[in-house]
């Protein structure tokens, strides 16, 4: 879908608006979550979904950006797995614990020293990975993400490592696909395009409908992590030249 035509004064009004409501919501929210620690982590996570989805309505709202989801046929109930997501924005991160819910998302460990934001990941257990020690680095993401799976959480990664702007191909790694494999669970892949209404740091966001898509399930089981890279690489590249 094209954008929607704006005047710039009514995108940079309506971006600052969002903004505002962003960081009251993300400080109040924080506060909360922090008093919710002592309590299950699933409790924790319907926090989280009830925070994102008032925060999804606000955005639509302020910002007339909203969203259409394709696919969620292919998601296994009997069974987690590695969710394999491009990377465009900041959208896909908030996005997805909504439909993968309790998911443990694989971030660096210093994102949750940050006030505020980090204690409201911080809640959500995420895998936090100390990314200076990089000889053990694969090995903290097996040995954490096998504990989530087994608990039937989903864990969330973004294999190009980075934000990549629309229309490109960041470089893909190993990382996920190697949990996979070394786990035996499955890789479900994720495609769409929110870097167009919603662009790394950029601090206007343009209206239009999110198109995400998610994709049948790449099975680990027989396979190098090479193989299932390959696999998720070439669906979520082929998928995105079609939105």
């Amino acid at each position: 879908m094209q954008k929607t035509s704006y005047s710039k004064i009514n995108l940079f009004i309506r971006s600052t608006l969002f903004f505002i409501y962003s960081t009251i919501a993300i400080f109040f929210y924080s506060l909360v979550v922090a008093c919710s620690f002592p309590l299950p982590l699933r409790f924790r996570h319907a926090e989280v979904r009830v925070f994102l989805r008032i925060y999804f309505f606000m955005l639509k709202i302020i910002c007339h950006i909203d969203y259409q989801v394709k696919g969620q046929e292919h998601i296994p109930h009997d069974r987690g797995g590695v969710v394999m997501s491009k990377h465009q924005s900041t959208w896909e991160t908030f996005f997805l614990p909504l439909i993968f819910h309790d998911p443990a998302v694989i971030v660096k460990r210093e994102l949750l020293w940050i006030p505020f934001f980090g204690w409201g990941l911080a809640a959500s257990d995420p895998i936090a990975i100390n990314r200076s020690a990089k000889s053990s680095a694969m090995q903290q993401v097996v040995n954490k993400g096998k504990k989530c799976l087994d608990q039937g959480r989903w864990v969330l990664v973004f294999p190009e490592g980075t934000r990549i702007p629309p229309g490109m191909i960041g470089k893909y790694k190993l990382g996920g696909a190697r949990l996979a494999q070394a786990t035996g669970y499955p890789v479900v892949p994720v495609a769409h395009n929110a870097g167009r209404f919603w662009g790394k740091r950029k601090f206007i966001k343009y209206p239009g409908t999110v198109q995400l898509v998610i994709g049948p399930v790449i099975e680990s089981t027989n396979r190098t992590p090479e193989e299932i890279l390959t696999l998720t690489k070439n669906w979520i590249e082929e998928t995105m030249a079609r939105l």
